[in-house]
């Protein structure tokens, strides 16, 4: 039990504080509740629109990119760590790691999951005409 009463010293104490600090600001506080005061802060902006508001699916797609190489970021460390110990078979599957990796990345590059403004580039291309062939 000795080893346990520090803790449970600090557990009192950091309990005890809250308790005291919430119990203060509802007795001290001010009551004057105001719509903007209760309305959500977010970033300084007042809120716009619905917070249930659907995104485009290139959102998701660049988000599992993002945990794809984030993933591949974790794989990566533990591989040059030990890399000494795994020798030529090593450098060989984490080569080999890459190149489907980029294989992948570059399927996804292929097919505009990266492209964030594909309506200016057409408006851009309408406005210089059709090309003429060489």
């Amino acid at each position: 039990m000795d080893g346990w009463l520090g803790v449970l010293i600090m557990l009192v104490l950091g309990v005890g504080f809250a308790a005291v600090m919430i119990g203060l600001s509802v007795l001290l506080g001010p009551k004057n509740p105001t719509p903007e005061k209760l309305a959500p802060y977010e970033c300084g902006m007042p809120a716009v629109g619905d917070a249930r508001e659907r995104h485009s699916v290139k959102f998701y797609l660049v988000a599992m990119i993002f945990l794809l190489f984030d993933i591949e970021i974790a794989f990566l460390y533990p591989w040059a760590v030990a890399l000494r110990d795994l020798g030529w078979p090593g450098l060989m599957q984490i080569v080999t790691f890459f190149m489907i990796l980029s294989v992948g990345y570059l399927y996804v590059w292929r097919k505009g999951a990266l492209d964030w403004a594909p309506a200016a580039r057409a408006r851009n291309a309408l406005r210089r005409g059709p090309r003429k062939a060489a």
